[in-house]
């Protein structure tokens, strides 16, 4: 929309009234700030829900894998030659065995549940997950026989043991005896204490080399499934569907979303409603666009009425008026852009600040699987988001201006 230049100038003194308009001023600036609060919003929730996912999903399939292969019986024992076959499929970068099983951790009378991970020494050292997660010690220190472990960080915290401390693992299928199963204790020294960021893999989670795992649960040389990573995470049941027939009835697979439905749906529902929820703030930012454009149109009539008779044509009022409103919207949006980028680069400094004014943990680990708040925004999505709003604006501005651009000189000047 191009403009003459003496539409530009009256477009430029009606952005700024006059002291006998300041009301029609300060509406005007509540239109920006709440165009501003609705952009900065909206940027800044839907940066932290996409950040909440990648994080999240980059966690939890760093440590379980795009895809896993279960024994139905809970072993595996030809699992060399199924790993063989799922890395042999195209598309398939990696097949790793793993053993988990859920036991018991005790240290100086306290006994928590344990999610104990038994892993090849090379695939230990080699997960991206664990890859410089350590808070203590090394993962280095964990070698087949040397009855070392790395234990979470919540883990160790709720046990109260340190590197260099002696745990009880405790399995309840033990030996058979005359007098009934045995559990059994096998004591092992924590060589590293690491922090992946997922609460509740950091709260359960120990992991030791896969030959002492095999020992501590008597599996002999089976382990309990294959772990599979994929090119492309999000066809993962695409790329895995030619190893149903290979693997027959020996186990099932499952993939990340079978393993996580709940959590991830959850978290698109989640970002649905908030994006529907907070763009009604634009929404009311238009409704005050639309209610200022009305009451400066009222206020400048007469002044309507003149340049119509000068011989301003309808088209350039509709031009103006449009102009205004629209101005306030971009204005609103680049403010807006600009603090959700702030709050994004410091959101973490802003979450303690909330939680010191209002003495309350904001973000509690227990309750939100991450440790920190996380944030990835999508440039695109930013993009839609500006679009949006500036639509908005501009749709609120059509009706104020046709009513200037229908504005009667004959009917207005009679009087004068």
């Amino acid at each position: 929309m191009l403009l003459s230049r003496f539409e530009r100038m009256i477009a430029r003194r009606y952005l700024l009234p006059g002291r006998s308009e300041a009301f029609i001023a300060v509406v005007a600036g509540f239109s920006l700030v709440a165009v501003m609060l609705g952009v900065a919003a909206l940027i800044v929730v839907m940066s932290v829900m996409n950040g909440f996912r990648a994080e999240l999903f980059d966690k939890i399939t760093g440590l379980n894998g795009h895809a896993v292969i279960q024994g139905y019986n809970g072993q595996l024992r030809d699992w060399r030659q199924i790993a063989a076959q799922a890395q042999a499929t195209p598309g398939v970068t990696s097949a790793l065995p793993l053993i988990e099983q859920p036991l018991f951790a005790s240290f100086n009378g306290r006994v928590e549940f344990a999610q104990i991970r038994g892993m090849r020494v090379e695939d230990i050292r080699g997960n991206a997950a664990l890859k410089g997660k350590e808070v203590l010690g090394s993962l280095n220190r964990l070698t087949a026989g040397s009855e070392q472990i790395a234990i979470g960080s919540r883990l160790a915290e709720s046990l109260g043991a340190t590197v260099g401390s002696k745990i009880t693992i405790i399995n309840p299928a033990g030996a058979a005896t005359p007098m009934g199963t045995m559990f059994r204790s096998v004591t092992y020294t924590v060589g590293a204490i690491f922090e992946v960021g997922v609460y509740d893999f950091d709260k359960i989670f120990i992991i030791m080399p896969m030959e002492d795992a095999q020992t501590l649960l008597l599996l002999g040389d089976a382990v309990s499934m294959v772990e599979i990573n994929t090119i492309d995470p999000d066809n993962v049941q695409k790329i895995i569907e030619p190893l149903n027939e290979k693997i027959g009835n020996r186990g099932q697979m499952i993939d990340w979303r079978q393993m996580n439905r709940e959590l991830f749906e959850a978290l698109s529902v989640d970002r649905i409603v908030s994006f529907t929820v907070l763009s009604i703030i634009l929404l009311v930012a238009s409704f005050n666009i639309v209610s200022s454009l009305i009451m400066l149109v009222r206020s400048k009539t007469r002044d309507i009425a003149v340049l119509r008779t000068m011989g301003a044509t309808r088209g350039a009022m509709m031009r103006i008026f449009v102009t205004v409103g629209t101005t306030i919207g971009v204005l609103g949006v680049a403010a807006g852009g600009l603090l959700g980028f702030l709050f994004i680069t410091f959101r973490a400094q802003v979450v303690q600040f909330i939680g010191l004014v209002t003495g309350t943990q904001v973000w509690d680990p227990s309750m939100r699987f991450l440790t920190e708040l996380p944030a990835k925004t999508d440039p695109f999505e930013t993009i839609g988001i500006c679009v949006m709003a500036m639509l908005f604006a501009f749709l609120a501005t059509l009706y104020p201006a046709w009513k200037a651009a229908g504005t009667d000189p004959v009917q207005v000047l009679r009087y004068e």
